[in-house]
């Protein structure tokens, strides 16, 4: 039996950060549907009900019958899910004199309550909501409050107990949240926290070698994290079953291609390169809109994929590294459709293979401990995330050859100085650095650890269809501008922008315009996600 808590989404931006938050604690969970609850799950010990962008009492909230779930598992409802509870049961919910958003702290705490067991007096939370619970369900007592909201928290003490909370426990920001999840999740709902990579690991081989039995695979590599977990992961369960093709699209970073593949054959996997640039940049000539660059290239990938895998004639089953993060960007519970991933949406009918995605419910971080569990290299499991499209994304406007080498070698600068730039880190930041599973030994308090193991992701956009005025060797020039892009995440969800030192960006600038032709002007994007995505396109 593998316990999981489930998180019924309303379609909350934060949703995935109370998976995170869980998943941390070393239980497993599963983010659903609101309306897609598994019933029949014998394993499930707790629900959490996530935030939402509706009202409760919109036309168009997202609703369920709560006898689905109340009686049967303990109930956490976050924002809207507390509110939902007690609006549907004899609760009353209207809008917020204003909107509730930012720091607060609570005022009162009811430390008997399961829920808030082991917190501090007036312990910080992070409130985000335009509607307030006014009276609380029937039955239902208060357990915390703020100076602004009364009924902050509330805690109805039945068989299987549910408890409401009107702020964001799982965002950084609510100082103990990860302890009032921890009261739920082990506390409360019997949790044994045995969820863990090397457990992940040995659960998927098992599950890989019972989907795919005798049959043979074909994994379609990237060059990333993901795939290449993904791959080693496949090759443990099934061995030479599996069979590996790594296409190059023209748009790959400067080397990569030939770099990725020494990388391969050391971790023998079985590998087959296919160089398809010219079919890439011949499709893509003159396209400048961003949702018809990954179309063509999803398209294109599917038919270069396809040649060489129809050559593989005993092959039934297509792998993919796609992680929860993909799915969740290119359709929300909303319907609406952020951006489209290339290996995401399933597979053309022509293709006659079956679909396996052994990382699908995995964050980048979990893959990558995985991965290190796996005994992979380290400057594999590291490597930041780099889009499917490569650097299609990163070129604003038409993309030809002069270009992707222009943005080639001004971000191959920029990653490499990155890489060699030390920093000593100390205190949170140095404990984030090491959660992450960044190898830096701690000496006095501090690590010393790159830039680029600090940062999440990063990498360089070429403004191409915008040029700028510039003086090298006193001669006017007319030139494309670069834009740097370092952010720092847990899970890509959210991002914020990383604050890269003065003397770093000096070089780096400096370095760039020197010596990549066709750049005069560096710029440094200093915007966080939301509202912004990390890619520009």
């Amino acid at each position: 039996m593998q316990q999981k808590i489930i998180i019924l989404d309303f379609g909350s931006q934060t949703t995935q950060l109370i998976g995170r938050r869980v998943r941390e604690l070393n239980m497993y969970c599963e983010i659903v549907p609101y309306n897609k609850f598994p019933a029949d799950d014998p394993d499930v010990i707790g629900v959490i009900l996530s935030g939402s962008p509706f009202s409760v009492y919109d036309e168009k909230a997202f609703k369920i019958d709560l006898d689905t779930v109340r009686g049967k598992y303990p109930i956490l409802g976050i924002c809207y899910g507390a509110q939902y509870i007690a609006y549907t049961n004899g609760g009353n919910v209207e809008p917020a004199g204003s909107r509730e958003y930012g720091r607060q702290n609570l005022t009162t705490i009811d430390k008997s309550c399961p829920l808030f067991q082991g917190f501090d007096d007036n312990s910080q939370v992070w409130m985000s909501h335009g509607d307030t619970i006014t009276a609380i369900p029937t039955g239902a007592h208060v357990v915390a409050s703020t100076p602004q909201v009364e009924n902050a928290a509330y805690y109805l003490p039945e068989e299987k107990p549910v408890f409401g909370v009107q702020f964001h426990p799982e965002v950084f920001h609510s100082v103990q949240g990860t302890l009032l999840l921890k009261n739920f999740v082990v506390g409360v709902c019997g949790g044994k926290q045995d969820w863990s990579a090397a457990n992940y690991i040995e659960t998927t081989v098992k599950e890989l070698r019972e989907q795919v039995g005798k049959d043979r695979v074909i994994l379609g590599l990237s060059g990333g994290v993901d795939s290449s977990v993904c791959a080693v992961l496949l090759n443990r369960a099934i061995g030479d079953q599996l069979t590996c093709i790594f296409v190059d699209h023209g748009m790959l970073r400067k080397n990569e291609f030939s770099d990725v593949m020494k990388d391969y054959e050391c971790l023998g996997l079985n590998v087959i390169g296919v160089d398809a640039s010219d079919k890439f940049l011949g499709d893509l000539e003159g396209v400048t809109e961003p949702e018809k660059k990954r179309k063509i290239i999803g398209r294109d990938f599917i038919e270069v994929f396809n040649a060489e895998a129809k050559k593989i004639t005993d092959a039934k089953w297509l792998a993919q590294g796609t992680i929860y993060p993909d799915r969740i960007e290119s359709l929300n519970i909303t319907g609406k459709v952020i951006k489209s991933h290339h290996n995401v949406g399933g597979l053309p009918e022509e293709m006659h293979l079956s679909l396996c995605e052994p990382l699908k419910w995995l964050f980048k971080d979990e893959v990558r401990r995985v991965g290190r569990e796996l005994g992979m290299p380290e400057h594999l499991i590291t490597r930041h995330p780099f889009p499917g499209p490569g650097l299609a994304v990163r070129i604003l406007g038409a993309i030809t050859r002069e270009k992707v080498r222009v943005l080639q070698d001004a971000d191959d600068i920029y990653i490499r100085g990155l890489r060699d730039y030390k920093v000593k880190l100390s205190g949170e930041e140095a404990r984030s650095v090491l959660a992450a599973g960044v190898p830096a030994n701690m000496e006095n308090g501090e690590i010393e650890v790159s830039l680029y193991d600090q940062i999440w992701q990063a990498g360089a956009i070429l403004l191409s269809e915008v040029r700028s005025v510039g003086v090298m060797g006193d001669e006017r020039t007319y030139e494309n501008p670069v834009a740097l892009r370092a952010v720092t995440s847990t899970d890509a969800m959210t991002a914020d922008w990383a604050h890269l030192p003065y003397d770093f960006m000096a070089k780096v600038s400096n370095d760039i315009i020197n010596k990549v032709k066709g750049v005069n002007r560096v710029c440094y994007d200093i915007s966080s996600k939301p509202p912004a995505t990390i890619e520009w396109e």
